[in-house]
């Protein structure tokens, strides 16, 4: 059975979107598999997580599912499927069916329910030019920096591609020339806009077109230094973490950032010395005998008089 993906994500049923996206950031960098290989038990949880973050960042699909509609692995439920079955079929059982083309849809608001989210404007355009229409688009982080293409069937039942240009940012809205209501009288069609939300990733945060990564790192890592694999947005690469690198400090990696405007980024990697799970006692009497003979404070410079 499903689990209730408000307790998945440890937020309130008033949560508000911004406060579900930080609980799944939170949650995401923790379970994430990448940063727990071989877990199972963690793999299985961030599975989870981001079942419920799906629905729940879906502003109809988290009202469907507040509203009982649906359940939390976003299927009807019984009663809302007989019911909306029932309702499509209208009167004598028959389904509704036309073949008047446009005529069926007052503001094309089906187009692209496949990809996109509910339409709207379908206001008319310059001089009987059709109508513009506007669409939502939710995109993953990684097909968003790097560039992705989609194919999607227009009403008329042709094929387009899409083409998602590498470096779109969230908020940013694309524009498909040609691609809105048909025009009047054999006119030229409106344009349709499609405005983009990005989904936040487990590990990357986007700033600009750089791309900022936490990387946890062992005890003796830290301390001897070593080579390291370190994600990026274009796959896996080696890093050398230099000796004595302390938490906090940042390695860039040049032109491993988002190709967008404006040139090509920069990945920034955030170190963090993580301690073992599991501080033995072989680990506890070393340190005590270093501390004894290399005493420092590594707090001597913050305090204030």
């Amino acid at each position: 059975m499903a689990t209730d993906p408000y307790s998945v994500l440890g937020v309130k049923r008033d949560a508000s979107p911004e406060d579900v996206r930080k609980a799944y950031r939170r949650l995401a960098k923790q379970w994430h598999p990448d940063l727990n290989p071989g877990n199972k038990d963690a793999e299985s949880r961030f599975k989870a997580i981001s079942v419920a973050y799906d629905l729940l960042n879906d502003p109809d699909k988290r009202a469907r599912f507040d509203r009982g509609e649906i359940d939390a692995s976003g299927a009807e439920q019984p009663q809302q499927r007989f019911y909306r079955e029932y309702a499509d079929a209208g009167p004598g059982g028959r389904r509704y069916a036309s073949s008047a083309g446009f005529s069926d849809f007052e503001d094309l608001s089906g187009l692209f329910s496949d990809l996109f989210g509910q339409a709207r404007g379908g206001r008319a355009g310059p001089r009987g030019r059709g109508g513009d229409v506007r669409y939502q688009l939710e995109l993953d982080f990684l097909d968003a920096v790097n560039g992705a293409s989609r194919r999607v069937t227009l009403p008329d039942g042709r094929s387009l591609d899409l083409t998602i240009p590498p470096g779109t940012a969230d908020g940013e809205t694309l524009r498909l020339r040609g691609q809105g209501v048909p025009g009047a009288g054999g006119r030229p069609a409106g344009d349709a806009y499609v405005e983009v939300a990005v989904k936040p990733h487990a590990m990357f945060d986007r700033q600009g077109n750089d791309i900022l990564v936490e990387l946890p790192v062992s005890l003796d890592e830290a301390v001897l230094g070593g080579k390291v694999e370190v994600p990026t947005i274009s796959g896996p690469v080696s890093v050398t973490i230099p000796r004595g690198t302390s938490s906090g400090h940042t390695l860039r990696l040049r032109g491993r950032g988002v190709k967008g405007r404006g040139g090509t980024g920069d990945q920034l990697v955030r170190i963090k010395v993580v301690l073992p799970a599991n501080v033995d006692s072989d680990l506890e009497s070393f340190m005590k005998e270093w501390r004894a003979r290399h005493p420092y404070d590594p707090r001597a410079g913050t305090r204030t008089r």
